[in-house]
């Protein structure tokens, strides 16, 4: 086996098939294609974690973390490079695109559930696909990330409120204030608790990177075509600042304030 035939190349390097002439599609669909290879990875990732803080088995955990750490760099870079493009360029060819949209990448949706952003009622979106309906179904109703954490808290002997350990897992998670007195117990004696110190200031990376990614993905689509609406049907930028404001792990930036 040589190197192409190990990195299925050939299929590989044929995937990438413009609808246009236009000379910028290519940079368009190679930065998405790659994009969702790198969230496949991180996904991969996540799942493992997940995995590892639901057996208390820390250290691999924080390994993996760290690499979606990486992972979630070369996702933010690549908005740089596609913020090359310029408004010209991209309307000579968004026509192409119909109604396809970002907002359609299961991928990302499996993420955030993944990370607990849950929301019902994206899962409408992807029914017409039914592996990847499944796939995000199965997600939404399995504790996310965060849940995980949360419960091993509790089986750690803190008390945490059964609304809270005991709940809906296809719901929003809302910001209790008993957890963020965990937190900050945790934050306040770091010696005794460093394995989940550590583990809450991976998780606090996670979500720091991510945003810095939402927040490159906006100023890009703002650079690149303004206010106008998604080619999804969103309202484009506006849409895009709203995510800002959701938080995957709220207490434990809110402890921040606290301490």
């Amino acid at each position: 086996m040589n190197y192409s035939e190990y990195l299925q190349l050939p299929d590989l390097l044929a995937c990438q098939k413009p609808l246009s002439d236009e000379h910028d599609e290519l940079l368009f669909v190679i930065i998405h294609q790659t994009t969702e290879l790198w969230m496949k990875l991180c996904i991969h990732e996540l799942r493992a974690v997940v995995q590892h803080v639901h057996a208390d088995d820390l250290p691999p955990a924080f390994k993996m973390l760290s690499r979606i750490g990486r992972i979630q760099s070369h996702l933010t870079e690549a908005w740089e490079t596609l913020a090359t493009m310029t408004p010209a360029d991209y309307l000579r060819f968004r026509h192409t695109l119909g109604s396809a949209s970002g907002l359609q990448s299961h991928q990302y949706r499996l993420i955030e559930f993944l990370l607990g952003a849950k929301d019902p009622a994206m899962l409408e979106l992807h029914r017409g696909e039914p592996a990847n309906y499944a796939e995000l179904a199965a997600a939404l109703q399995a504790p996310s990330l965060y849940d995980e954490t949360l419960q091993l808290l509790a089986r750690r002997g803190f008390a945490l409120p059964t609304a809270v350990t005991e709940r809906d897992w296809t719901r929003p998670y809302v910001p209790s204030p008993e957890v963020e007195a965990v937190w900050l117990t945790i934050y306040h004696d770091i010696e005794r608790y460093w394995d989940l110190y550590e583990l809450a200031e991976k998780l606090v990376d996670v979500e720091y990177r991510f945003q810095k990614w939402r927040f490159a993905h906006l100023k890009t689509v703002e650079r690149v075509i303004g206010f106008r609406r998604g080619t999804g049907g969103t309202a484009g930028a506006a849409y895009l600042a709203t995510r800002l404001e959701k938080s995957f792990f709220p207490e434990l930036f809110s402890l921040r304030t606290e301490m």
